[in-house]
């Protein structure tokens, strides 16, 4: 899409030297990642990202935040945004249509990557008038993945259709190669191998000619190798997912991986080689969390629930397919994967001999699958029907039976005995089934109110996820410095109270946190808000602890203030650092601990910054029942006891 970079000025600082980023005598020369050479290692993206202050030239700058927005979205998707969130920032500000309509072609496949299909949707289409039409293949590419993952697959031929009409219009050999392996990927889908074959070939030969091994080939190699898995061939599939995971650990494409390692699951699974076959889902699912990329967990899980299921650990196979499940949640975009899931899981209930579950899980994949595909599933789930009808007649024909001996019983007692032990008999049996039916009524009930109170977190999660996109486009609008830093402290309390209710929806416990798992998250979010990543480090010391929502949310804020703190004030100078926090409960007491070993502070100087957020610690302590000592001796530590039960 964007060519080959070339900018020379004058250098007062010496820049690190790789292939993107030369100092020829005093001069800068930048070539686009991936366009003009591959002669790079995993490092690439934080060699760019230290050199990026030290460029002042606009057109190059915003050439390396979108390379690093991105390529970033390989290892971390939402950092990935910040890095197209601040090159947006910049075009507008250049004034540059034509870049900030790139920033949004990148932000399109963050967002889609993310699940966010119909967010991903509208960007895409925003960019699309901004950009010359030789620029939009790969605009239209992320837009037939956006119908891919809706399972409208012939909505994404006809983007792929077009990508290809716009190689050949303009002599774009990776806009050609690409539409051919889009193009293989839906035939594989389709369960049409032979074809996803053939255009998978073709697409790496463009690919070879090209000379660059980026993260289009990467992806390319695997879905060549998913063909031949399905026509059976998998000698023959097992270098191409080999060169596959070899490029993404050269380069860190750790979405690839995920996929790789899962297609490999199923390669070993065919090879009934069932201890590779593990090792490949677990190395999936790694690759998935340290992406924090929903979509390839929950593949990933599928693939362990598969491996489980065809070395009849039936039991086991249900946790990871129900975790999938979970995992996906109702917004899960892909119907397609998620129909798969049900059909595993409905194999996994038969093979326990629990037809209801089975038969409902088929029902599910059934409907899934038609909608992607109009398949014929009828004549499976007509199967599972009949067993079940079967069950019920043997049933009543046993209920008969144990009818008839027990009257040739009753016959040798007396009239009046027969009358009152049908009169007990019946008595019972309206007893059972009132409670069977209200056990039923109970868990019914139970699971809608489980489901409901899931729904009702998720969706406060999400409006505050609103409310802090809202701040984030606020504070870019204002120019005043302290007024966005105030702006950027409001949008840091929100996304903590956000992580809360994330972690209520997506935990087993649907009334408590794990605090040191939310500690850890929110302190990496914070710090990387703050572009601290590389200076301050964070250290949770603590046992696994659960708190309840009303003291969740208030010791959540008094830890965000306190770590805002510290990086606004305890490191001056960009220095590095280290801010411990810990969390612990003594009988009656909660005790918590939030130090650095910054510069320290002052009792007699006057507080920096607006004073708000002392104010707020004083005012949530008060609210826990609680106490706060300072201590400045060494760094800044702030040391609160809370008391677990407040008095009547």
């Amino acid at each position: 899409m964007m060519k080959r970079i070339l900018v020379f000025f004058l250098l007062f600082c010496q820049l690190p030297s790789l292939a993107q980023i030369s100092n020829n005598e005093g001069l800068i020369e930048y070539q686009a990642v991936f366009e003009d050479t591959d002669d790079f290692g995993p490092e690439y993206l934080e060699l760019i990202e230290k050199s990026l202050p030290k460029v002042e030239e606009s057109d190059v700058r915003l050439q390396m935040l979108w390379d690093l927005g991105y390529y970033t979205h390989t290892r971390n998707l939402r950092r990935s945004l910040f890095f197209i969130k601040q090159g947006l920032d910049e075009a507008q500000n250049a004034g540059s249509k034509i870049w900030e309509g790139r920033m949004q072609v990148a932000q399109g496949a963050v967002l889609l990557r993310m699940e966010q299909l119909d967010q991903a949707e509208q960007v895409l289409n925003s960019a699309l008038e901004k950009l010359p039409e030789s620029e939009t293949w790969l605009l239209l590419t992320n837009l037939g993945y956006v119908y891919e993952r809706r399972g409208d697959l012939g909505k994404a031929f006809e983007f792929a259709s077009q990508t290809l009409q716009l190689g050949e219009k303009y002599g774009d050999t990776k806009a050609i190669a690409m539409a051919y392996s889009d193009i293989s990927n839906l035939f594989w889908k389709q369960g049409k191998p032979e074809e996803g074959l053939e255009y998978g070939l073709k697409s790496l030969t463009l690919f070879e000619q090209r000379g660059i091994k980026d993260l289009d080939f990467d992806f390319t190699l695997h879905v060549t190798g998913n063909n031949l898995v399905m026509l059976g061939r998998y000698q023959e599939a097992l270098p191409y997912f080999q060169r596959s995971t070899q490029i993404g650990k050269q380069y860190g494409f750790y979405n690839n991986l995920s996929d790789t390692y899962i297609a490999l699951t199923d390669l070993y699974l065919a090879l009934e080689d069932y201890s590779n076959a593990e090792n490949s889902g677990k190395e999936a699912l790694k690759y998935a969390e340290l992406l924090q990329n929903e979509f390839m967990v929950v593949r990933s899980l599928l693939s362990l629930g598969k491996v489980k299921k065809e070395q009849g650990l039936y039991e086991e196979a249900t946790i990871y397919l129900n975790r999938s499940i979970r995992t996906a949640t109702e917004d899960f975009g892909d119907r397609y994967f998620l129909g798969l899931i049900y059909r595993e899981l409905a194999e996994s209930y038969e093979g326990l001999q629990d037809i209801p579950n089975s038969y409902r899980a088929f029902k599910k994949y059934h409907e899934l699958n038609q909608a992607v595909f109009n398949a014929e599933a009828d004549q499976r789930i007509a199967q599972l029907q009949t067993a079940m009808d079967v069950n019920q007649k043997e049933s009543i024909i046993s209920l008969q039976e144990e009818a008839l001996k027990r009257q040739k019983i009753v016959q040798i007692f007396t009239l009046l005995i027969t009358a009152l032990m049908v009169f007990f008999l019946f008595f019972l049996y309206r007893v059972f089934v009132k409670r069977k039916k209200y056990s039923q009524l109970l868990e019914r009930q139970n699971l809608e109110k489980e489901f409901l109170l899931k729904e009702i977190h998720h969706r406060v999660k999400n409006n505050l996820e609103t409310i802090s996109s809202l701040l984030a486009l606020q504070t870019a609008q204002i120019d005043n410095t302290e007024l966005q830093d105030i702006m950027v402290e409001s949008q840091n309390r929100v996304q903590s109270m956000g992580m809360i209710h994330q972690n209520l929806y997506q935990g087993e416990n649907l009334a408590a946190i794990e605090m040191k798992n939310y500690f850890v998250n929110l302190g990496s979010y914070i710090i990387d808000s703050f572009d601290a990543t590389d200076r301050i480090s964070m250290e949770v010391n603590m046992d696994t602890l659960e708190l309840d929502v009303d003291r969740a949310i208030p010791i959540g804020l008094i830890v965000n203030e306190l770590i805002t703190n510290s990086l606004k004030y305890a490191f001056p100078d960009r220095r590095k650092g280290e801010i411990m926090v810990s969390l612990k409960e003594d009988k009656e007491h909660l005790y918590l601990r939030v130090a650095d070993n910054g510069k320290g502070m002052s009792k007699s100087k006057p507080v920096e910054g607006t004073g708000f957020g002392t104010q707020l610690v004083e005012l949530l302590t008060k609210q826990l029942d609680g106490k706060m000592t300072l201590s400045t001796q060494q760094g800044t530590e702030v040391f609160f006891e809370f008391k677990t039960k407040k008095a009547a």
